[in-house]
Order: structure tokens, then C-alpha cells, then sequence
């Protein structure tokens, strides 16, 4: 089922269980699919993919909201965001654990036959082509560093 599909039905059975929280993520991500859809130059349907990127990035930014709750005091909204973030992470794909992120980026430096910090656009380049959506490129970004100096 595409996901798409899976929203749709999701939003069905959040209303049907008066699951509030559910709904409104849901209804978040149906809202910036449809933007996708609409917006100039795009085409008819989203596809899987591309509503993969743009439920990482909607996941992301409700990260980076709860982390300014906290500071702020704020635990109530804080535990609203981080609650929609589970359910975007629930259409993602499963992320790398740190020693798994280790091991595709060395893989990946081998493969360009990176030596140095020069090379780190070249593999940055490959890593986020071929880890995307399965590690944050922040980290992505952390690893080939670490790595390379």
C-alpha cells in the first residue's frame, strides 16, 4: 500500500478511535503531501519516496520544536511534538544504529577512495544518496568526519 493510502486509512481509524494526537500528525503530513502534489512543476501523485523525505523533514522539525519547548519550560507542548514525531517516525524507515552508520561509512569511503578531508564533499556526496532516510545527515555528516581526520 502506498503511503499515501496508509494516511488516508490512518486518518480514518484516528477519527473512528478519537485518537487526537494521530489525527492531527496525520492530518500534518496529508497537509504537506497535498502541497507537494499541488505545488508548480510537480507531478500527479507523490511517490513513496518523496513522501518518505518529506515526513523525515516534517519529523525533524517537530524534534527541533520540542528540544525549544524544553528550554523554554514548556513540557506540555514539548510532549505534543515529540508525540507526532512518533508517529511520523512510524512511516520512516528503521534508522542506522551508530555502529551500523560506522560501517556503511567506511564501506562508502573505501569505495571513493577517500584519504583525506578533501574527499569529504566526494563521499558526503555518496552517503547521503545511499543512507537517506535511514540516518540524519547531521550524523551522516559527524561520522565522515570523525572518520577521515
Amino acid at each position: 500500500m502506498a503511503i499515501v493510502d496508509e494516511i488516508n486509512t490512518g486518518i480514518k481509524e484516528a477519527m473512528k478511535a478519537k485518537d487526537k494526537v494521530r489525527l492531527e500528525a496525520l492530518r500534518g503530513i496529508k497537509k504537506v503531501l497535498l502541497e507537494a502534489r499541488t505545488a508548480a512543476g510537480a507531478a500527479a501523485e507523490v511517490t513513496d519516496e518523496q513522501a518518505i523525505k518529506l515526513i523525515g523533514k516534517l519529523a525533524k522539525q517537530g524534534k527541533d520544536s520540542a528540544s525549544i519547548y524544553a528550554q523554554q519550560g514548556r513540557p506540555d507542548l514539548e510532549k505534543d511534538e515529540l508525540d507526532q514525531v512518533a508517529v511520523f517516525e512510524s512511516f520512516l524507515p528503521v534508522q542506522l544504529t551508530d555502529e551500523d552508520l560506522t560501517k556503511k561509512v567506511k564501506e562508502i569511503i573505501d569505495k571513493a577512495g577517500a584519504q583525506t578531508m578533501k574527499d569529504m564533499g566526494k563521499v558526503m556526496g555518496i552517503a547521503t544518496k545511499e543512507l537517506a532516510g535511514k540516518a540524519d545527515g547531521k550524523a551522516i555528516s559527524e561520522k565522515v568526519r570523525s572518520l577521515l581526520q
